[in-house]
């Protein structure tokens, strides 16, 4: 089960103190690598892989702590034979609880730029497969009042008309409103669609009274951009105004 052919370290000639949970109650959660906080909730490991090997190897073969995360149960059950679907139910639990604090902690912030949208949504939103089509309705001090799931496409194609953008955010008096969506291919560089789309809604927007603040795309994290993001209002501004 060791992947690297690395020596297998026994957690029992690990100290007591260096044990996940007792180094997690001696020194605080903030101590912990990102294996060790795995490993609390899968308990146990399996025959040949003690508990860290086996967070270590469901975090390299997902790709990240944050795909991980992103992952449903089943799909964390398929990353390594006999992981068994407790432990991944168990982890993916974990991850979505992880999700609504935080999606919860920004209940009373405005969202005042693309970069807080990403914050906010990145975690349901950038490893997704398919396209998701999301409205952020937002009350006069541009705080979240409620998100509204519009559309999910397929890998290439997302059709919506402007009508089902505003349809929620008239019923529930809107002040204004953000639009995001994802990319599944993690490249958040807009289509010639997703331009069009964004014209349309803004113009719809101004019609209807309930203004698009910014329609923001998702992507993920990469070297080769400077964000992992791309946000109209900040490279098309003329757009909205």
């Amino acid at each position: 089960m060791n992947e690297d052919n690395a020596p297998t370290l026994q957690l029992r000639d690990m100290k007591e103190d260096d044990l996940p949970r007792e180094k997690l109650t001696r020194l605080g959660r903030a101590m912990l690598t990102d294996e060790e906080l795995i490993a609390i909730f899968l308990r146990t490991g399996l025959h040949g892989c003690n508990v860290l090997e086996l967070a270590a190897m469901l975090k390299r073969r997902a790709g990240s702590l944050a795909a991980l995360g992103s992952m449903e149960a089943t799909d964390i059950n398929k990353l390594c034979k006999g992981i068994g679907p407790a432990k991944a139910a168990t982890l993916a639990a974990v991850f979505e609880l992880g999700q609504r604090a935080v999606k919860e902690s920004y209940a009373t912030r405005p969202m005042a730029d693309a970069a807080t949208v990403y914050q906010y949504l990145a975690g349901e939103l950038r490893y997704e497969e398919q396209e998701n089509l999301i409205a952020l309705l937002l009350d006069s001090r541009h705080c979240l009042m409620k998100q509204v799931p519009l559309y999910r496409g397929t890998l290439t194609r997302l059709i919506i008309h402007p009508r089902d953008v505003f349809r929620e955010a008239i019923r529930y008096n809107a002040s204004s409103l953000i639009v995001v969506h994802n990319h599944p291919s993690g490249n958040p560089v807009p289509s010639k669609a997703d331009e069009n789309f964004t014209k349309e809604i803004v113009e719809a927007g101004k019609l209807l009274r309930v203004p698009v603040l910014d329609h923001v795309i998702i992507g993920c994290p990469s070297d080769n951009r400077p964000k992992p993001y791309y946000s109209f209002r900040e490279n098309s501004s003329a757009v909205f105004s």
